[in-house]
């Protein structure tokens, strides 16, 4: 499995980018993939999940209504549209892909997750 981020960069704060995961060598047809950060001397944290089949979505609370997880299954891309960017959003941007459970929901915790990108760089200034 592969795991290709791109789309990082620096904006001013109240700005947006989108970043893109591009997956590849998954041998299930549905997966879960998560977007995660982590910032200067904090842990890694989680900032939006996505079950491929059904498209249901997680966001933390910190993102919610700024940021909007979306794919595309024919190009096998999950997305992360952020807008009204904050300087604290500065952070690595990870993907990161999993299996759902048996019932199809998510994890959303990154000990779950088994595959990760490279990361890139989101710097938001004041």
């Amino acid at each position: 499995v592969q795991l290709v981020e791109s789309g990082g960069g620096s904006v001013r704060a109240g700005g947006s980018l989108r970043l893109s995961c591009a997956a590849s060598g998954f041998t299930r047809s549905s997966y879960c993939i998560g977007w995660f950060r982590q910032a200067p001397g904090k842990e890694r944290e989680v900032v939006a999940v996505i079950y491929t089949a059904g498209g249901s979505t997680y966001y933390a609370d910190s993102v919610k209504g700024r940021l909007t997880i979306s794919k595309d299954n024919a190009k096998s891309t999950v997305y992360l549209q952020m807008n009204t960017l904050k300087p604290e959003d500065t952070a690595v941007y990870y993907c990161a892909g999993a299996a759902p459970d048996y019932g199809g929901n998510c994890p959303t915790r990154e000990a779950f997750f088994d595959y990760w990108g490279q990361g890139t760089q989101v710097t938001v200034s004041s």
